[in-house]
């Protein structure tokens, strides 16, 4: 009865001692959160539900961009990467959970020998000496119970590890996101720029026409004539120069999307993009939207775990093991009563003297967390300078845009005036030619201003996290669920990607 009492007793302080988990409970540590940003004053009031949360490119209202940015999870080779980095991490965790149970091993042997022999000093006359055979089968296990958490946190770590690399995959689906957003934007302004060049050249050559004819009557000189044919080839030349710069994103655009630059192109449209308007939400939301930050934070829990698996090696380690099987000189008796043996035994390891190694190990894990947490907010401040700036962009440019219109206005309707004054006889054809070069070079300008104020908007939804929210990072039963533990002998069959193509 005593014993009994006793055996329950050991076996309640066993699972006392389990739930032990030395070393600090991880609370995320407070990150520098500006009340309001800078920059947003000017858009107060503005709605918020005008952005689509998911396909947040579905803004610029362009169907085929929708289709490219589509193509990002199926084929973006960066993006493969960075997934299988967060596979890598999940199967890390399923083996430190494997830690939790008890290893199992089979044995079986099979041995002939042979003892003394040899040969005779007089005669030289052989000796067989003594031959034996022996086998045996066995089963060994040795558990090492979780006394102190160390597995349990490095559990919580690797898991904490895991999210943070899904936040690396969803920052790079987000960056390869605004990566292409941003190119194909610039590729549809170089057409936009294209078209510019194109028209500016069919009315040179209108002029040009004008010119030899007055040259023919007799009322223009051959300089006129010499002006408006370079005037005219200059603007063919841009037009074509523009293509170079159009073929690079088109390139871009075609390895974003895990394509040969050779088997990929963009036909040009006339189809004008308008520039967005992006009201940001509340500074502290950006701690939720932004999956850099999301990642960071993890790390700073992952962090966190080792200390409390560096604190566990104060405590003793308790490994329990047993052993079964048979044994015996001949196969016919290996199954035996007779043959079969058994042992059962507990060993308790605890370090008493490391020089200070221990406790090294726990001030570098404390260090290492410090870091991350210094990591961790200046990742939040490099967010807000990032918002911040595009926001200013925005603010800016749109500003900039407003002056660069009237100023290509007046300067069209300058050359208007001076074109038909010359037509008209009172001034020199070189003045007509100084203000078309005017005119055009405004309406550049004006496209480029156009040009940053829509990159500026990509970059600006990309700092704002996108359609990210931090709920989309797994939780650690998913986690768990999708690297199982494999109780069988054999090895895993090969997982399937999560994206679909090759």
């Amino acid at each position: 009865m005593f014993a009994r009492a006793r055996r329950r007793g050991v076996a309640a302080g066993v699972l006392w001692l389990s739930a032990c988990t030395v070393g600090p409970d991880y609370s995320r540590p407070s990150a520098p959160v500006p009340a309001q940003y800078k920059e947003a004053g000017w858009k107060v009031g503005e709605p918020v539900d005008g952005i689509d949360r998911g396909a947040w490119w579905s803004i610029y209202k362009d169907p085929l961009l929708d289709d490219l940015e589509k193509q990002i999870d199926i084929s973006n080779q960066n993006l493969k990467a960075a997934e299988a980095a967060f596979q890598q991490a999940e199967w890390i965790v399923a083996q430190a959970r494997a830690g939790f149970y008890p290893t199992l091993d089979l044995n079986a042997s099979a041995q002939r020998s042979r003892t003394g022999g040899g040969s005779s000093s007089s005669t030289g006359a052989g000796r067989s000496g003594f031959i034996s055979s022996s086998f045996s089968t066995s089963a060994s296990a040795s558990w090492t119970p979780d006394l102190w958490g160390r597995i349990r946190r490095t559990v919580e770590g690797d898991v904490a590890s895991a999210q943070a690399s899904a936040g690396d995959l969803a920052s790079a689906r987000l960056s390869a996101q605004g990566t292409l957003a941003s190119d194909y934007l610039q590729l549809r302004m170089a057409d936009e720029l294209k078209r510019l060049f194109d028209a500016a050249a069919g009315y040179y050559t209108e002029s040009l026409r004008i010119t030899r004819n007055q040259y023919q009557s007799g009322t223009a000189d051959q300089s006129a004539v010499s002006q408006a044919e370079a005037q005219l080839k200059a603007t063919q030349a841009q037009a074509i120069a523009v293509g170079v710069t159009r073929a690079q994103f088109e390139h871009a655009i075609a390895v974003l999307i895990g394509k040969p630059p050779a088997e990929f192109s963009i036909p040009p449209t006339e189809a004008r993009i308008a520039v967005p308007v992006i009201p940001p939400e509340m500074p502290s939301a950006l701690l939720e939207r932004r999956p850099d930050i999301a990642a960071s934070e993890r790390q700073m829990a992952a962090a966190n775990a080792q200390i409390g698996v560096a604190v566990a090696a104060f405590y003793p380690d308790i490994t329990l093991s047993g052993d079964y099987g048979t044994s015996a000189l001949t196969l016919n008796r290996l199954l035996g009563t007779s043959s079969r043996f058994w042992s059962f035994g507990s060993n308790l390891v605890q370090t008493v003297f490391d020089a200070g190694a221990r406790s090294a190990q726990v001030d570098e894990a404390r260090a290492v967390f410090d870091q991350d947490v210094a990591n961790y907010r200046q990742t939040v401040l490099t967010a807000f300078q990032q918002v911040e700036d595009q926001l200013a962009a925005m603010r800016i440019l749109a500003e900039e845009a407003e002056v660069q219109d009237k100023a290509v206005a007046a300067a069209f309707e300058a050359a208007r005036i001076l074109n038909n004054q010359y037509l008209a006889g009172t001034v020199a054809y070189t003045s007509v030619i100084v203000a078309d070069q005017t005119a055009l070079a405004d309406a550049e300008t004006a496209v480029n201003i156009r040009q940053s104020r829509l990159v500026a908007s990509a970059a600006l939804i990309q700092a704002l996290g996108g359609g990210w929210d931090s709920a989309q990072l797994p939780s650690r039963e998913h986690i768990e669920e999708s690297a199982p533990l494999n109780f069988s002998p054999f090895p895993p069959p090969p997982r399937q990607s999560l994206t679909s193509a090759p």
